[in-house]
């Protein structure tokens, strides 16, 4: 559904560890060559398409995902980006 939104080529969605709820959900994506992604735009379209619990708290824009030789996404390198719980 995240990569639908207009200008998102790429996407990946981690969980990160939240004091309240347990874990939350933060999305990255990646931006089409000249296109702008508003986050706030982004989220709403998200809801709007998802269950509530599964529209991300966070996103997170970012030039290029983290790939391995296959292409694979590294998710493991996206949660090092993460906040530290609590901050």
């Amino acid at each position: 559904m995240i990569a639908d939104y207009p200008g998102v080529t790429a996407v990946a969605v981690v969980g990160q560890p939240d004091e309240h709820w347990g874990e939350i959900v933060v999305a990255f994506v990646t931006a089409a060559a000249g296109a702008m992604i508003e986050t706030g735009d982004l989220r709403q379209f998200c809801r709007q398409r998802l269950a509530a619990f599964k529209v991300p708290e966070v996103v997170t824009v970012i030039a290029e995902m983290p790939l391995n030789a296959s292409g694979k996404i590294l998710k493991r390198e996206l949660r090092t980006r993460l906040a530290p719980p609590g901050a």
